[in-house]
C-alpha cells in the first residue's frame, strides 16, 4: 500500500457521520451515478434480525409512510363526517328554536334537541333572572336561582370566561347540577349564556368519564349556546314588549273610561 493510499484511508476512517450525512445531502444525486453501491450497501432490518439492501430500505420507509398517511386520511374523513353530523343536528336546533313562539316553546324545543338530536338524556339550564312565564315552567331541566347564591358563584370562572369547558367536576357542582343523577355523571360540558343582561348556564352530562374531555373542540358547544341564548333572549324581550303593550292598553282604555264620566 503506497503512502497516499494509507493517507487517503486515515482521512476517510475519520470522517464523522455528520460529514457524511451532510455530503450526501448535498449530492441527493450520488447513489444515481454509483448504482452498483444500491446493491452492496447492506442495513440491519431489525434490531438483530437479517439484513437488507438500501433500496429494500427505501421500499419498507415509503410502505410505512404510506400507511401513515392512509391513516390520517382516514382519520380526517372520520372528523369530517362527524363534523357534517354535527351541522345537521345544529341545524334542527335552529329550526326548532325558529319555529316555536315564545319563551315556554322555545325551552320546549331546546329540551327536545337536545335529547333526540344531540342524544343528551341529562342536562340542565340554570338561570338567575325569572319571568312570570319562567316561573310557571315546571321541569327538571330548568333551575332559576339567585345570581348571589354560593352553588352558582362556584361556576364564576366559567362565565367570566365565556367559553364552554369539558371534563370532570367537583363532587359539590355535579350534585348541584344533577341531584338527581348524582354520581352517574363522569363527564360534564359546561356552557355559559347571558340571556336578557343575566348569567346561565347550560350543562350536559354524560355517564362516560371520557365523553367530555378538556382536549375535545368546544366550538359546537359555544355555538350551541349562542342559539339557545339569543333564541330565549328574544322570547323573552317579546313577552316582556307584549306585557308593556297590554298595561299601556288597559291603562289607557281605564283613562278612557274616567274621561266618560
Amino acid at each position: 500500500m503506497t503512502t497516499s493510499s494509507r493517507a487517503s484511508d486515515t482521512r476517510l476512517s475519520n470522517l464523522s457521520d455528520a460529514e457524511v450525512r451532510g455530503y450526501l445531502a448535498a449530492h441527493p444525486d450520488f447513489f444515481a451515478v454509483h448504482t452498483d453501491l444500491l446493491t452492496q450497501l447492506r442495513l440491519p432490518h431489525t434490531p438483530g434480525g437479517a439484513t437488507v439492501s438500501l433500496v429494500e430500505r427505501q421500499m419498507e420507509m415509503l410502505r410505512e409512510q404510506r400507511r401513515d398517511i392512509e391513516a390520517r386520511l382516514h382519520e380526517l374523513i372520520a372528523i369530517g363526517h362527524g363534523n357534517d353530523a354535527l351541522a345537521e343536528k345544529m341545524h334542527r336546533l335552529a329550526c326548532r328554536l325558529v319555529r316555536a313562539r315564545g319563551l315556554v316553546a322555545r325551552l320546549d324545543a331546546m329540551e327536545s334537541s337536545l335529547r333526540e338530536d344531540f342524544a343528551a338524556p341529562d342536562f340542565v339550564l340554570v338561570l338567575t333572572r325569572s319571568t312570570p312565564a319562567l316561573a310557571a315552567v315546571d321541569a327538571r331541566y330548568l333551575r332559576i336561582v339567585p345570581a348571589d347564591s354560593a352553588d352558582f358563584r362556584s361556576f364564576e370562572s366559567l362565565i367570566l370566561s365565556g367559553k364552554p369547558r369539558c371534563g370532570h367536576v367537583r363532587d359539590s357542582q355535579r350534585d348541584f347540577l344533577f341531584p338527581a343523577s348524582g354520581s352517574a355523571i363522569g363527564s360534564v360540558a359546561l356552557v355559559p349564556l347571558t340571556i336578557h343582561h343575566a348569567s346561565a348556564v347550560l350543562a350536559i352530562g354524560s355517564p362516560d368519564a371520557h365523553h367530555f374531555n378538556p382536549t375535545m373542540g368546544t366550538e359546537y358547544l359555544a355555538r350551541i349556546g349562542e342559539l339557545i341564548a339569543t333564541a330565549l333572549d328574544g322570547a323573552d324581550r317579546s313577552e316582556e314588549h307584549t306585557s308593556e303593550i297590554q298595561s299601556h292598553s288597559f291603562i289607557s282604555y281605564a283613562v278612557f273610561c274616567l274621561k266618560k264620566k
